[in-house]
């Protein structure tokens, strides 16, 4: 079975994405976890961006050795190569998490992990109507309409209150620059490595971050075993996760793979019990009812049905 074929593999692309999303699900409970280590407050904000720019730095050097290892050479950019990497890392770095950072300090986490499940929608809406990359269909719409209830359901009793420009509008333009860089990773990929993408994007947007987190007063005071470890593994996350999803990406739709994305908030919210013991207020039976509304959105979405159910918008 060739790389492309085994990539496009239903099973596998399955197995890769639940892979992703549980690495990033991992990364909701860790990151609090992270900052407590090193001292960061939830409200410190320029702390937390100047924290985030660090780990994505490691994890850019983590994905060019890696990928460098597997591949049997160096991932060095080239000069026809640097400007996509610059504007990716725009996208899917520095917009998408100095805007995730700032709204999340100005929101709360359940409010932020609805609206950043919307980055699904966006996704295939940008990839559709702007890029041109695939059609938007009636079942995908169906998809993802089953897949958001999903996440609304374990977290509903979280998304009263008011809405904030700097709060949740801010957290809606993060969800809203991960779907410009999925559209833009899955352009890139067709001549380029994704993985190379990946880490020198990341190291070029952690690198924007740092300094602008150093710049605007950001601070990690406290440096231990525990929160180096944290950070290395948060790193490790968006190398992995990231690099394996822009793979997907390169060899199928970016509907196919994005729609896993609503896995996201649920494994937070089920990690977040386990490692932090924080409790859900949808409990067992409305987390359950949650994985099978996101499961059958996933279903929807990626198994296609008679062919006159699948018009295009």
């Amino acid at each position: 079975m060739t790389g492309k074929k085994l990539l496009t593999n239903k099973a596998v692309v399955f197995l890769i994405a639940m892979i992703c999303c549980l690495l990033w699900g991992s990364a909701f409970p860790c990151i609090k976890l992270g900052c407590q280590f090193s001292g960061i407050s939830a409200g410190d904000t320029f702390s937390q961006i100047l924290y985030a720019g660090l780990r994505f730095i490691l994890a850019g050097i983590f994905a060019l050795i890696i990928g460098s290892a597997v591949v049997r050479r160096p991932l060095i950019i080239s000069k026809n190569s640097l400007h996509k990497a610059i504007k990716l890392s725009c996208f899917q770095t520095i917009l998408q998490y100095t805007f995730f950072y700032i709204g999340l300090s100005r929101s709360t986490g359940m409010k932020s992990s609805v609206i950043t499940a919307s980055n699904v929608f966006l996704s295939i809406i940008v990839a559709a109507l702007i890029f041109k990359a695939e059609k938007l269909t009636f079942r995908k719409i169906i998809g993802c309409i089953v897949g958001f209830s999903g996440v609304i359901m374990i977290n509903l009793s979280g998304i009263s209150g008011g809405f904030r420009l700097t709060g949740e509008g801010f957290v809606f333009l993060s969800a809203l620059s991960y779907a410009f860089s999925a559209a833009l990773m899955k352009k890139y990929s067709l001549t380029e490595d994704p993985v190379l993408l990946s880490g020198w994007q990341f190291i070029i947007g952690g690198s924007f971050m740092t300094a602008a987190g150093i710049f605007l007063g950001g601070r990690i005071t406290v440096i231990n075993k525990e929160g180096i470890l944290m950070l290395l593994y948060l790193a490790f996350v968006s190398a992995a996760a990231f690099s394996l999803w822009g793979t997907l990406i390169k060899y199928n739709n970016v509907s196919t793979v994005s729609v896993f994305g609503f896995m996201n908030p649920v494994f937070g919210v089920i990690l977040s019990s386990v490692i932090l013991s924080e409790k859900s207020s949808a409990g067992f039976t409305g987390i359950t009812a949650a994985l099978l509304l996101v499961a059958a959105g996933i279903v929807i979405v990626n198994i296609p049905f008679k062919h006159n159910s699948d018009q295009d918008m």
